[in-house]
């Protein structure tokens, strides 16, 4: 990779790393997900239209609003309102590693899609030494009563729905700006989102630090991390881009005890490494043979 994409790599791996400590502070301060996720959908929008529209792409996008709209669904209205749901009884940091799981389900849906390359013994390998670490990690948390099972399956299903979001997007039309595609997916989260969100208002102002975790929420890794992630992957190809997961995964759990004081619990330290290992492998695809 070159010094460019080695920058965005890093910056968008950070980038990815902050939501789960920012909603873990909105859901604290008991914001309810609607909330949250609204707000970050609203600034991520007022950024990414004008800015396409500016560039020429918005027009095509618009024209395309039947195969975004699914998108927005799997790529933010499910899984941003199921991890925000899930972070008002989980930690940050074992949010970050569930979420890890993206590339694995991204690897099982290419199957179904006519990969073939899925069925090489090191992709299969790591499927299974993935799936290993994700049976600890439920396993040893919900043992130990340091996390609620239902909370860990909405992330994994919030993870399947990312995985399927982004796979049927970049099959269906690849030829459109991503800029402009998730600026018009979150202005119609936000409209999904506002009567939710008008029920749910909070009785009492939120604090400084809450406003503020919201703002950034919007801000870092919804406009700014997607729009570079986008230009990122045009550079190196979505195969090693997706390997950002990796880097934003161990940011979340670095996060989370070093702000919130969470525990670096057994779960997470015998399950992070099977389950990026795992994701490693299953989303590398087999050299090709002459």
């Amino acid at each position: 990779m070159s010094r460019k994409s080695w920058f965005l790599f890093f910056v968008v791996g950070l980038l990815w790393g902050i939501p789960y400590l920012l909603i873990r502070v909105a859901v604290n301060e008991h914001i309810h997900p609607s909330i949250v996720v609204i707000s970050r959908v609203v600034v991520g929008a007022a950024l990414l239209i004008p800015f396409s529209f500016r560039r020429g792409t918005l027009g095509a996008a618009l024209a395309q609003w039947k195969t975004i709209l699914p998108y927005a669904i799997g790529e933010m209205i499910v899984p941003w309102f199921f991890i925000t749901t899930a972070e008002q009884k989980l930690s940050s940091g074992l949010a970050g590693l569930l979420v890890a799981t993206v590339p694995i389900w991204s690897t099982i849906l290419a199957s179904i899609n006519g990969d073939k390359t899925v069925w090489h013994h090191k992709r299969l390998l790591g499927m299974l030494v993935g799936f290993i670490g994700i049976v600890l990690v439920v396993g040893v948390e919900s043992i130990k009563g340091h996390a609620n099972l239902f909370s860990i399956f909405l992330i994994l299903i919030a993870s399947i729905s990312y995985a399927w979001s982004v796979t049927r997007v970049n099959r269906k039309i690849p030829h459109i700006d991503s800029i402009a595609i998730n600026g018009i997916a979150m202005a119609m989260t936000s409209l999904f989102c506002l009567p939710i969100a008008l029920m749910h208002l909070p009785k009492v102002a939120p604090t400084l630090k809450a406003d503020l975790s919201l703002v950034g929420l919007g801000l870092f890794p919804t406009a700014f991390a997607f729009a570079l992630f986008f230009i990122l992957m045009k550079d190196i190809g979505p195969a090693r881009a997706s390997l950002v997961t990796y880097l934003n995964t161990a940011i979340a759990v670095v996060l989370g005890v070093l702000f919130l004081s969470e525990k670096l619990t057994t779960g997470i330290i015998v399950g992070l490494p099977l389950v990026l290992i795992g994701s490693y492998f299953a989303s590398r695809k087999p050299a090709l043979t002459q």
